[in-house]
């Protein structure tokens, strides 16, 4: 029977150098789809909740979902699941590019990574045959000129690799592939360095999954295409302007986080936004695997087309350090992207360590001749390298990120965190809902594991009152089971804004053959949330740890459009676990029955 599974995995250990195929539990995967969903639900039955993040027993999972590499929209996408040293919770990151599309073409619904490797060492996949390959010529080798190097040996391969950042272990190390997409969050590129595997390298025969009913997928693609371009932010704000469309728009409701969120606005924004960018070094768009919407930005710096920053990095490095320089803020995003760095965390423990610098805890001494002062273009460009390069002790702790930076000189609420994991560029307290998902989130502090901004500021699916904390639990709940669905099908989160759980649903249903209604595949998500809960609670995670750190609470916006508002977290925390079936932040035996988790 044809179906979008490819029907194996591939384990991997690289202590023994062993590599087993095995067959996909197909019950299982359509019980938990694939990508995320399947890849937490193999760790957890494998007992990885418990191991040190960073020692061999760790297992790191590349997970491809069944829309992956299928005629869909954005079908590009794949998922590194492990458990994040940066919290010792679940992590389960994100990537586009083509990498995904080239490891399922290949024939691998995933890769299961165990082990650690005596030397250095890289994977080649070549279709159904795996080497693993010497690396030590590579050792320290930035990730742009690692791809291009890989390329010249494997022709026609497409590149996933680990920076230097990676190598040294910071926790903040992502995963890299095609140049400039990144699996960014919770350090994954750290527990790829802790196995010495600089990179994985995949070339395919095949160009496309199958389909369990190719005309039925067919339709729904059509009918998903049509509501894509239909869509004014898939057909036009994010072909136009890629994700920086948002700085102005978050800006002008003052939810722009500002020198680590002491201020919610800033008055120059405008010079760092998608239409400053569109205007000064913008080249072109670029484009994930099956994309119809380019968000993707290729910038020129110094005459060199290289990947551009998404709004995340911008508002980072932008009125979260205070600067408003264009040209240096996307030179440090290509800095994080050669180190193999996470764009969120780095900026953002730079900005938490300027705070520091303001309030007199960290001394002009030990900023060894860069001060870390607000809107300083020379500090946001050698600290993202002394981080990088784990160079100078203040550097080398900040590679740690801002939790740990800050509490090392005892002030963890400087640290804009939840679990440890720094927060995007969201103002909870301008935009309400968006703050239960920064508190309950299984991999901490993250907007694309319940996009709420979509209603609370874009109005998909309808508008809400972001000022209000009426009904947000539901939609939290809602927007969350919908992602963990996206993530798993291999699909691309910014098709949601277009799409709703009944497309999904007719693609999956059509892809693999199962016969889920918009209800029951957001069942599936529900499930998928709560095993991820049932991780971080073997993990260790308290009941404590969900929650916003307490300027959110206590600390009014000073100034602009959202001047004296706080966040109702205590208000709709309560909310959140009555809509989810948890006590105490947890699932009850009821809601595990009902899930079929126990």
């Amino acid at each position: 029977m044809k179906s979008a599974y490819k029907g194996k995995l591939a384990r991997i250990n690289l202590s023994t150098r062993e590599i087993k195929v095995e067959e996909l539990d197909l019950e299982l995967a359509k019980k938990f789809i694939g990508g995320r969903g399947l890849g937490t639900k193999i760790l957890y039955d494998e007992g990885v909740a418990k191991v040190e993040p960073l020692s061999p027993d760790n297992k790191l999972l590349f997970m491809t979902g069944p829309m992956t590499a299928a005629k869909v929209p954005t079908s590009g996408r794949y998922m590194v699941v492990t458990k994040a040293p940066l919290n010792n919770m679940i992590a389960s990151s994100n990537s586009g590019g083509k990498w995904g599309a080239f490891l399922k073409n290949a024939g691998w619904d995933g890769l299961i990574v165990e082990g650690k490797a005596d030397t250095l060492v890289y994977l080649h996949i070549e279709d159904d045959k795996i080497e693993i390959l010497p690396a030590e010529a590579y050792k320290g080798m930035m990730s742009e000129e690692l791809d291009d190097r890989l390329k010249e040996v494997h022709p026609g391969s497409s590149v996933l690799n680990i920076g230097p950042s990676g190598e040294n272990l910071s926790l903040m190390a992502a995963v890299m592939n095609d140049k400039d997409r990144a699996a960014g969050r919770g350090g994954v590129g750290a527990v790829m360095g802790s196995k010495n595997l600089k990179a994985i390298v995949v070339n395919a025969t095949a160009k496309y999954a199958d389909a369990f009913d190719e005309k039925k997928l067919q339709e729904a693609n059509l009918e998903c295409l049509k509501k894509i371009k239909a869509n004014p932010v898939t057909s036009e704000g994010l072909p136009t302007y890629g994700t920086a469309v948002l700085v102005n728009i978050i800006n002008n409701v003052g939810s722009l986080p500002t020198k680590n969120w002491q201020e919610a606005y800033f008055e120059e924004a405008d010079k760092f936004s998608g239409e400053s960018m569109n205007d000064e070094i913008l080249t072109k768009q670029s484009f994930c695997h099956r994309c119809p919407i380019g968000c993707g930005r290729v910038v020129n710096l110094d005459g060199k087309d290289v990947g551009g920053p998404e709004y995340e990095p911008l508002w980072a490095y932008g009125s979260n350090c205070g600067v408003i320089d264009l040209k240096v803020i996307s030179e440090c995003n290509r800095l994080c992207n050669e180190y193999g760095l996470d764009a969120i965390s780095v900026p953002c423990t730079i900005a938490s360590a300027m705070e520091l610098y303001q309030r007199g805890y960290i001394t002009e001494e030990e900023c060894e001749g860069v001060p870390l002062v607000w809107g300083s273009t020379e500090a946001i460009i050698e600290w993202t390298k002394r981080i990088g390069e784990k160079r100078t002790e203040l550097g080398k702790l900040m590679a740690e990120g801002s939790y740990r930076l800050c509490e090392h000189y005892g002030h963890p609420e400087y640290s804009m965190s939840v679990k440890k994991q720094e927060m995007p560029a969201y103002d909870a307290r301008g935009i309400q809902g968006i703050g239960i998902t920064y508190a309950t989130s299984n991999r901490g502090g993250c907007h694309v594991r319940g996009y709420l901004i979509s209603p609370e500021i874009l109005g998909f699916p309808e508008q809400l009152d972001r000022t209000s904390v009426e009904g947000k639990a539901k939609w939290a709940m809602i927007f969350q089971d919908l992602t963990a669905v996206i993530d798993s099908m291999g699909m691309c989160l910014f098709t949601s804004f277009a799409l709703g759980a009944p497309e999904y649903a007719s693609l999956l249903n059509a892809a693999t053959g199962t016969e889920y209604d918009a209800a029951q595949l957001l069942e599936v998500g529900e499930r998928i949330y709560n095993i991820e809960r049932l991780f971080n609670k073997e993990a260790g995670m308290k009941p404590e740890d969900d929650k916003l750190p307490k300027r959110l609470i206590e600390e009014p916006i000073s100034e602009g459009p959202s001047k004296g508002m706080t966040s109702q977290i205590k208000v709709t925390l309560p909310d959140y676990y009555k809509a989810r079936g948890w006590v105490d932040a947890f699932p009850t035996e009821e809601t595990l029955e009902r899930l079929g988790l126990k």
